[in-house]
């Protein structure tokens, strides 16, 4: 018996899906377990594998569409079984309206209805040049066009009265605006309640799409800068003993032959930050609306920038755990990223992230904190910086400056205050945190 297979939940925040790419094609055999489709998630494109032995008898959404969890994306079943898919998706869960009648507007890329099979969709037929189709209005004077070519115009910034339309009668239908998209047809901003925006051409403007990573990055990072009250601490350190603490670790790491990790200047700001946070545990903390949950361990999320977004992925336990270690596990986590092969257990958990910019060139900055934590900490560039010593002379140190963003429903400035005095001490002082 014909199985709807749906949009499943693959991370803690995901909402929606999209889908990347089929791995199997319509009439291929599919078994357990089996690589079935790539979904982009908010956090990652990943490799789903199929809940069900069988037959992929139906892809009902195509790559590069983004539906809702529990929507039905295909049917897999036995081989050769006629599927009814109207009758499959009144009784899936999600409760997926049946496709339009005859009379009713013509379903997107589908073949008219007296030529298609029972249950199957009939592939769409070559859309006609766009220069072939002209333009047809209505009685009104209003483009003809369907709902959802309309909805997709507008979300790309195309104005719909510039497609070509090759449905019937000239009705615009959805490959007509993507096909449009293709060819450069100009974008035009949507009118607000005035009615007076200006038109942008598509010389001067570039439609990007919103991949789903960059949705949920917009929705939390909104959501936290609105709810969490921010306050911001700055303190510099000066990087003198460490620095050449993290030369002696890597010349020993250079010979090695490659058995000890080579030791960042990041991968000692991890290790001080993790002791740290020991010693001032209402920094590891997290907002939890009717109380304030302190926890236990230290896990540090680290921010890892990708080309369509920023991940966040976490070092367990980094409190217990040696430099060299950490300096592994940080490198391995950011090959996973850039690669696209981060677990969600991999996202899991974090109590404090960092965020350092100082390999751009970024001297000093400010970020969001990433909910439900109660503090993130950015970190600079180390740079030449005049000071005045302890002895009242004037001297040339290399110095590191970080701004630690703090939910003051959890962290008051005092307590954030002495976080970073310690902070600074460990770094000036390498040798005290393995006290």
């Amino acid at each position: 018996m014909a199985q709807i297979i749906e949009m499943p939940k693959l991370s803690d925040t995901m909402e929606e899906g999209g889908i990347a790419n089929w791995l199997k094609k319509e009439g291929d055999t599919v078994d357990i377990g089996e690589p079935l489709v790539e979904i982009e998630t908010d956090k990652a494109t990943q490799e789903y594998e199929s809940p069900e032995d069988g037959v992929l008898l139906k892809i009902i959404v195509q790559p590069g569409k983004t539906v809702a969890l529990r929507t039905p994306i295909a049917v897999i079943g036995a081989k050769g079984e006629k599927v009814d898919l109207e009758a499959l998706l009144k009784g899936s869960s999600k409760g997926v309206a049946a496709p339009a009648k005859k009379e009713e507007a013509p379903v997107e890329d589908a073949a008219p209805a007296a030529s298609a099979k029972p249950g199957v969709a009939k592939p769409a037929a070559a859309a006609k040049p766009a220069a072939e189709t002209p333009v047809v209005a209505n009685a009104s004077g209003r483009v003809r066009s369907s709902p959802l070519a309309r909805k997709v115009a507008e979300e790309l910034g195309i104005s719909i009265d510039s497609v070509s339309g090759s449905g019937p009668g000239g009705r615009i239908v959805m490959r007509d605006v993507q096909d449009a998209k293709s060819s450069g047809v100009s974008a035009s901003v949507s009118k607000g309640s005035s009615g007076s925006a200006p038109q942008i051409s598509g010389a001067e403007a570039t439609v990007m799409p919103v991949s789903m990573m960059r949705k949920t990055i917009a929705k939390r990072l909104l959501a936290a800068k609105n709810d969490a009250p921010h306050f911001y601490l700055t303190v510099s350190a000066n990087m003198e003993h460490l620095n050449s603490w993290r030369a002696r670790l890597n010349d020993d790491a250079a010979k090695s032959d490659g058995k000890l990790a080579k030791t960042s200047v990041n991968d000692l700001m991890i290790l001080g930050v993790a002791r740290a946070l020991r010693q001032h545990p209402i920094v590891n903390s997290s907002w939890q609306g009717d109380h304030i949950l302190q926890h236990s361990q230290v896990h540090i999320a680290l921010a890892v920038a990708l080309p369509d977004g920023l991940v966040t992925p976490v070092i367990r336990n980094t409190d217990h755990l040696g430099v060299r270690e950490i300096a592994r596990q940080s490198r391995d986590l950011a090959t996973k990223a850039k690669d696209g092969k981060l677990t969600n257990n991999d996202y899991a958990g974090g109590t404090f992230t960092i965020s350092n910019l100082g390999m751009f060139g970024i001297e000093e900055f400010t970020a969001i904190i990433n909910p439900p934590q109660a503090a993130i900490l950015a970190i600079g560039a180390a740079t030449p910086t005049p000071w005045v010593d302890g002895a009242g002379n004037l001297v040339v140190q290399t110095r590191v400056k970080m701004t630690m963003s703090c939910d003051h429903r959890v962290v008051d400035g005092a307590s954030g205050a002495a976080f970073l005095k310690t902070l600074v001490s460990y770094l000036e002082d390498p040798l005290s945190m393995m006290a």
